[in-house]
């Protein structure tokens, strides 16, 4: 039998965490936060989250500085 990895169970709590980058990540909420990142939203139902993420995350680049944000390429 194969088993869930924790850290895909819909049924599970989460945190969304951010690192300095601005970067977004699903975290259980059992388990401990990684250096770096600091909650934002949650504990909340893994779908809360994901909804929360969908919602506020829109640009996927790491925030390196501010002309790395701009709309020139």
């Amino acid at each position: 039998m194969q088993q869930l990895n924790p850290f895909d169970d819909p049924q599970q709590d989460c945190h969304v965490l951010i690192n300095d980058h601005q970067q977004y990540s699903l975290w259980p909420a059992f388990a401990a936060i990684p250096a770096g990142w600091r909650p934002v939203f949650g504990p909340q139902p893994q779908g809360r989250c994901l909804s929360w993420l969908n919602e506020q995350w829109h640009d996927i680049r790491p925030v390196i500085g501010d002309a790395s944000r701009s709309d020139h390429v």
